[in-house]
């Protein structure tokens, strides 16, 4: 583990599936690709977050040796040339990477008719849309954020919201690490789609000037130290406060989460699903 930032190719021995499902009483150890670092023509930002795309790989590769049922078929590092193309008896395919990386992740799953997850934030809406798309050829799981915590707070502020929306006033704040580059995070844009799923909301990105507060959702970012991710909502009514806040501790909760949509993913029939399918089905 400790050369995966060297070498990422951790191809494992050659696999007998039969014999793992014996061994494992039914359950196949599952190949997971772990993608990692990044392409992009700006190297400078392509530095900057190759480092915790190189932690979220070193976690996940750990996690799935001592993981029973899942072996780790490699990891590929386009920067040194490195494609999925170079690994064999892939079940899963997941991406701890960037959004340059997804015509990749797609050519290689359509062709091979393999699951994917996808761990990545920042796409735009158009590259949303091609992951989508994918799921009409095989299992794609998508979500900005892979803890478990987290999804749970995503279906609390959709039940919760509407009981509140006509005496509370809602905020969202969100605190990551200073090497984080998209802002606001994707978690973020997850919680205040699930507070405002219709758009009946504005939406403020900070404030900044004077001017009186309207029908609106204003969502706030922090880029500092070494923060894992810290995401809070708030709703503020008179004299009362409520905030429901989620602290990851570290990036083990998102690989747990990872892994845990692969198995789904595996055992899924072709389509588009989030981290509620995998949670509450």
């Amino acid at each position: 583990i400790d050369a995966i930032g060297t070498r990422m190719f951790l191809a494992s021995n050659p696999f007998d599936a039969a014999r793992a499902r014996k061994d494992l009483n039914g359950l196949e150890k599952m190949r997971l690709a772990i993608r990692m670092n990044l392409e992009s023509t700006e190297r400078m930002a392509l530095n900057r977050q190759a480092m915790p795309a190189l932690k979220n790989s070193r976690v996940l590769a750990q996690m799935i040796e001592e993981k029973d049922g899942f072996a780790l078929a490699g990891m590929v590092d386009p920067l040194k040339g490195e494609s999925l193309a170079d690994l064999e008896d892939v079940d899963v395919v997941i991406d701890f990477s960037n959004p340059a990386n997804l015509p990749m992740v797609m050519a290689y799953c359509e062709e091979n008719k393999c699951p994917a997850v996808i761990a990545t934030t920042g796409f735009s809406d158009e590259e949303t849309a091609k992951i989508q798309a994918l799921g009409q050829e095989v299992p794609v799981v998508f979500s900005a954020n892979y803890s478990l915590g987290i999804n749970v707070i995503k279906r609390v502020v959709a039940e919760i919201t509407p009981i509140l929306e006509d005496t509370f006033d809602i905020e969202i704040i969100e605190k990551h690490h200073n090497k984080k580059l998209d802002a606001p995070s994707g978690t973020a844009k997850m919680l205040l789609s699930a507070a405002d799923p219709d758009g009946a909301y504005d939406h403020v990105y900070g404030r900044e000037g004077n001017r009186k507060r309207g029908k609106e959702i204003g969502i706030h970012a922090v880029r500092a130290g070494s923060i894992a991710g810290e995401h809070t909502v708030l709703y503020a009514g008179d004299d009362e406060l409520l905030e429901i806040k989620h602290t990851a501790g570290s990036k083990k909760i998102f690989a747990a989460g990872a892994l845990k949509a692969a198995a789904f993913a595996a055992e899924a029939k072709s389509g588009y699903y989030t981290m509620e399918d995998v949670l509450f089905g």
